[in-house]
C-alpha cells in the first residue's frame, strides 16, 4: 500500500537525521532505553503541516480588497485562534495546548546499526560457545500441504509430470504440464538447538565520594551504547555490576547507577571480585568476557596499583577479550590510574588486550566508544 511505503520512506528519513545527529544524541543523554527493553525512542522535532489562518472581518490584510504598499499583512492585536497555545501569564495555569515531540520508536539493533556505520566499528569474530542454545530452522524435507512462499517448484513439477504420464494426458509434441492441487509439494522445515557464542560483560565503577552525579551519567550512557553494541554482535550476553570504594560488591543496575560512598579507594578489592565472578562463572573457553572498569583514577595507594595490575596481567586478561579502563575527569580526582595503566602495559601494541579511555565530560563519550569498541575483539 502506498501508505505503507510512504511510512517506510519517512522512518528512513528521520534514522538518516539520527546518524548526522548521533554525537548530539549520545552526548545529551536523549537515548538511552529502559533496561530489559529491545526498542528505544528517539526524540524528534515536531513537524508542522502548512495551514490558513484567517483574520476578522474588514481587518484588511490578504485576501481582503486591492491593499496597499506598506499594509500589515498579520495584524498584531488578532485574537489566537481557539485552541491554540499562546502561553499563560506568570502565576497563571495555560489553557492551549503545548508545543509537542515527536518520538520515533527505533530498535536496539536498529540503532546497534546506527551506531556502527556512525563509527565506523567492526564486526566483533566471537570465540567458544557457551551453554545458551537457540533453534535453527533447516529446511530438509517436502510435504504436500504449506504456503505459498514455500513452494517447491522442482518437486512439484515433477510430481505434475508423473501423473500426467501415468493418466496418459501428457504429449509430447505440446509438453503442456499443469499442476493441480495433488501435486503441489512444499519445503519442510526441522528445528535443531545449535549453541551459540555468548558473552558477559562485567562493570565496576569506583563510587567514592569524588566521583560525583555528572560522572555516574557519563558511566550511565557510555555502557548503554556499549550494551546495545555488544547485544548486535552475539545471541546471547549478561551483565554484572560490581562497585567499589575501599572494598567492593557486586549490585543490581539500578544500585549500580544511584549509589554514593564516602570512603576511600582501593581499585584492587573490585579486580578481586570480578576475577572470582570470571573463575566461577563464565570459562573462558566458552565465554566472550568483556570487563569495564570506570573511575576517576584515584586509588588508595601505589602498593594498591601494582596489586591491581597484578590481577590484570595475571587473572583478568588471560580471560578476557579485552579490558577497558574509562577515567572519567573529575574536581577531585587525580586521574593517576590511568598513567599507572601507561606505564605498566604497551597500549600502543596492537595485541594489547588493555584499552583506556579518557573521558573529559559528555561530549566525549562517543570518541570512549569509538575507543574501546574500535579494536573489534
Amino acid at each position: 500500500m502506498k501508505i505503507e511505503r510512504d511510512h517506510a520512506r519517512f522512518r528512513e528519513i528521520v534514522k538518516g537525521k539520527v546518524r548526522e545527529n548521533l554525537r548530539q544524541y549520545i552526548s545529551s543523554g536523549s537515548i538511552v532505553g529502559k533496561e530489559g527493553g529491545e526498542a528505544v525512542k528517539v526524540p524528534l522535532p515536531q513537524i508542522d503541516t502548512p495551514r490558513f489562518r484567517f483574520s476578522g472581518k474588514d481587518r484588511g490584510g490578504v485576501g481582503q480588497g486591492q491593499g496597499a504598499p506598506g499594509d500589515f499583512l498579520g495584524p498584531s492585536d488578532q485574537e489566537p485562534a481557539d485552541g491554540e497555545g499562546e502561553g499563560a501569564a506568570p502565576g497563571r495555569p495555560g489553557e492551549g495546548a503545548g508545543a509537542k515531540e515527536l518520538e520515533l520508536e527505533v530498535s536496539l539493533a536498529e540503532l546497534a546499526e546506527l551506531l556502527g556505520e556512525a563509527l565506523a566499528l567492526p564486526k566483533i569474530e566471537p570465540k567458544g560457545s557457551s551453554t545458551i542454545t537457540a533453534p535453527k530452522r533447516r529446511y530438509k524435507s517436502v510435504r504436500t500441504v504449506g504456503p505459498s512462499s514455500l513452494r517447491h517448484f522442482k518437486r512439484t513439477y515433477r510430481e505434475a509430470l508423473k501423473r500426467a504420464i501415468a493418466t496418459g494426458e501428457f504429449n509430447p509434441a505440446a509438453p503442456v504440464v499443469i499442476p493441480n492441487r495433488d501435486d503441489m509439494r512444499y519445503r519442510s522445515w526441522s528445528e535443531d538447538a545449535l549453541p551459540q557464542s555468548s558473552a558477559v560483560v562485567i562493570y565496576m565503577m569506583d563510587v567514592s565520594g569524588s566521583m560525583g552525579d555528572l560522572q555516574k551519567e557519563i558511566v550511565r550512557i557510555e555502557s548503554f551504547w556499549i550494551n546495545t553494541w555488544l547485544k548486535s554482535q552475539y545471541k546471547g550476553i549478561e551483565t554484572r555490576y560490581i562497585i567499589h570504594d575501599a572494598t567492593a560488591k557486586e549490585v543490581d543496575a539500578h544500585t549500580f547507577f544511584h549509589t554514593r560512598e564516602s570512603g576511600g579507594t582501593m581499585i584492587s578489592s573490585a579486580y578481586e571480585l570480578a576475577a572470582r565472578i570470571i573463575a566461577e562463572d563464565y570459562p573462558a573457553s566458552d565465554w566472550n568476557i568483556y570487563p569495564f572498569h570506570f573511575s576517576d583514577g584515584d586509588n588508595w595507594s601505589q602498593e594498591d596499583t601494582l596489586r591491581s595490575v597484578a590481577l590484570l596481567r595475571d587473572k583478568i586478561l588471560p580471560a578476557s577479550n579485552q579490558f577497558s579502563y574509562g577515567q572519567v575527569e573529575s574536581p577531585y580526582g587525580s586521574g593517576q590510574f590511568l598513567k599507572d595503566l601507561r606505564k605498566h602495559f604497551n597500549l600502543s601494541d596492537a595485541s594489547c588486550k588493555v584499552v583506556c579511555s579518557e573521558v573529559k565530560s559528555k561530549d566525549g563519550i562517543i570518541d570512549s566508544i569509538k575507543e574501546f569498541l574500535g579494536a573489534g575483539r
